[in-house]
């Protein structure tokens, strides 16, 4: 481990550790090959658990960039926001008004979105900085419920209200003229990104995402974000300036949100203002938590389990549970659809209620504190063994 000095502006120099042995180089890559390789075959091995359809991997990849994004502010700078779900909005609305006024080619539509994304954080984000703790938080938080209503009412000409935001046949389309027979779809340079086709689009833009998240990490500036999340006071006192740091990870956290908006539209070609409501900024913060914050890995298994949950056993009723429960007898059978019916279906917030609970109480790391539990036995158990 070495050490990098930054420049403040009271021309102080402050000694940032930076991990640059080719060991940890090594280690990084090689996790990172594991985590590519696991991304572009979920297919494959989500098929076992009926998770493997286009549209939930697809919401994988989605929002696990989202989570990523998020962690960089509030995992290695310790800022807890409330309000991604403006950028993730802003970057949707982005990226429909590409398709609406440019092409169909998703490559403009998500740099429009990338950059909406960014532009907004750092207008909100020069703002909500002068605060922290709490404050910072409610800040974000009224933001986004400022955005999500001037969507809904104000802003009608630009997001088109509740109804939200669509394609038409009358759109001009300037790159691609006018449709001839019906809506068009979102492509790649003339490849349809529906389906299947559209999940790799997206995993794709999840390893990038991932990587860029390892480079910072691994920075610098990664390092310098984690000192102002240790002890931000601390720094200010030597003299060393940590604003422009924080509104950097702010700004680049909004791009990530905004990639994930403007990957949503990639799709599903709309966008409407529930996006930006505050219930999904919420629902970010769970997944970064759930899946353990700080860390890489964390915030993607975080939002895979919450949209697993979400989508799988929201689509729970009793006769599923009752297949499932078949091997006991008739008057067991029944009394477990009973018991377990409550945590189903609709009541699937119940079961990630519980299952958050018990993580927080538990693992207040989150799952991947769980991960490295599993792994420090496994080590002793090697080295007991070896002995």
């Amino acid at each position: 481990m070495s050490a990098a000095t930054i420049d403040s502006p009271g021309n102080r120099k402050a000694a940032v550790p930076t991990d640059s042995g080719d060991g940890s180089s090594r280690a990084d890559h090689i996790k990172f090959l594991v985590f590519a390789l696991a991304v572009l075959t979920m297919p494959i091995w989500l098929s076992p658990i009926g998770a493997a359809y286009p549209d939930l991997v697809q919401k994988f990849a989605i929002f696990g960039i989202l989570a990523i994004g998020f962690n960089i502010l509030f995992g290695l700078t310790g800022y807890l926001s409330f309000g991604h779900a403006a950028f993730l909005g802003v970057g949707s609305y982005a990226a429909v008004w590409s398709f609406k006024l440019l092409t169909m080619n998703i490559v403009p539509a998500i740099l429009f979105g990338v950059l909406a994304g960014g532009v907004f954080a750092l207008l909100i984000g020069y703002v909500s900085l002068r605060r922290t703790g709490i404050y910072f938080s409610i800040l974000t938080l009224a933001f986004a419920q400022m955005s999500y209503n001037l969507a809904y009412s104000v802003l009608t000409p630009i997001t088109n209200g509740e109804t939200g935001l669509q394609l038409a046949l009358n759109d001009p389309r300037i790159l691609d003229g006018p449709a001839e027979a019906g809506l068009p779809s979102t492509n790649l340079f003339g490849m349809l990104t529906v389906g299947y086709t559209g999940f790799y689009v997206c995993a794709v833009m999840l390893i990038l995402a991932y990587y860029v998240a390892m480079r910072i990490r691994r920075s610098p500036f990664g390092m310098a974000l984690r000192a102002i999340k240790s002890n931000q006071n601390r720094m200010n006192y030597t003299g060393f300036n940590t604003r422009p740091y924080t509104l950097a990870a702010f700004v680049i956290s909004g791009m990530y949100a905004g990639l994930a908006g403007s990957l949503m539209a990639v799709v599903d070609p709309l966008a409407g203002a529930e996006r930006m409501q505050w219930t999904a900024s919420g629902e970010v913060v769970l997944m970064t938590i759930l899946g353990g914050s700080g860390t890489l890995l964390g915030p993607v298994l975080g939002a895979g389990i919450i949209k697993y949950f979400e989508n799988i056993f929201s689509a729970f009723n009793d006769q599923v549970l009752g297949r499932i429960f078949d091997f006991l007898p008739e008057g067991l059978q029944e009394a477990a659809v009973v018991v377990f019916s409550p945590f189903v279906g609709e009541g699937w917030h119940l079961t990630l209620g519980v299952v958050f609970m018990l993580i927080v109480i538990f693992l207040p790391g989150g799952v991947m504190e769980g991960v490295a539990r599993i792994r420090a036995r496994l080590d002793r158990f090697r080295s007991d063994t070896a002995r």
